[in-house]
């Protein structure tokens, strides 16, 4: 078994706690499926969001996803660079995790308007 890195992003359309609980709730969800993980595959996953997300730590998403042993991930959130005409209300995800699957056959995941912050690997 190997460890492997998935990304993803998603663009939110505004800044309200429920928001982004559902959005990054259903970019890990994808995350999950696409890539066919568990729980106990995943070794950390870090967020970050751009400085203007306010309203709520994407990481709060994860813990209440309801899978059994996402507790035990550990989950860190931190802000993205404020670059000049980047995308905004964007929270990106990088999650550690052990997988048989090929670094090539890894399912990273932008939904929305986010896709266009990696048409090389979005799927």
């Amino acid at each position: 078994m190997a460890v492997r890195a998935v990304r993803g992003a998603v663009q939110l359309e505004r800044d309200e706690s429920g928001h982004m609980d559902e959005q990054v709730k259903q970019l890990l969800t994808a995350i999950m499926e696409r890539n066919r993980l568990t729980a106990d595959d995943l070794i950390s996953i870090w967020f970050t969001a751009t400085p203007d997300l306010h309203s709520d730590f994407p990481a709060a998403a994860a813990r209440g996803l309801g899978i059994v042993g996402m507790a035990d991930v550990p989950l860190l959130c931190a802000q993205e660079l404020d670059i000049d005409g980047a995308l905004p209300r964007v929270v990106r995800v990088l999650a550690h995790m052990e997988s048989d699957l090929p670094k090539a056959e890894v399912a990273h995941v932008y939904l929305g308007a986010a896709a266009a912050l990696r048409k090389d690997i979005a799927q």
